[in-house]
């Protein structure tokens, strides 16, 4: 009966000392994780636009796309569906 309450004391001294932990590190592993996510998103995005930047003259315009010439608003929202209400 002892072994049994030692190891439950232990099992339960190794839960709630892991439970601390993890409220303990957690602010600082979201902070890591937030900065390699920035590292990366940084060498993805970050290298071309400063790239396009520097390949134009200053002042110069350059347009990527045209918008088409076609107006593409249509008058009717949706589907009109007739009903009647049945009593």
């Amino acid at each position: 009966m002892m072994t049994f309450l030692k190891t439950l004391l232990i099992i339960l001294l190794v839960y709630y000392g892991l439970k601390f932990l993890v409220k303990l590190l957690t602010p600082y592993f979201m902070r890591y994780l937030a900065k390699k996510a920035g590292q990366k998103f940084e060498k993805a995005f970050g290298n071309a636009s400063h790239q396009s930047h520097k390949a134009q003259k200053e002042g110069s315009i350059s347009i990527d796309k045209m918008p088409s010439a076609k107006n593409k608003t249509k008058s009717t929202v949706g589907e009109y569906v007739d009903y009647e209400e049945i009593d």
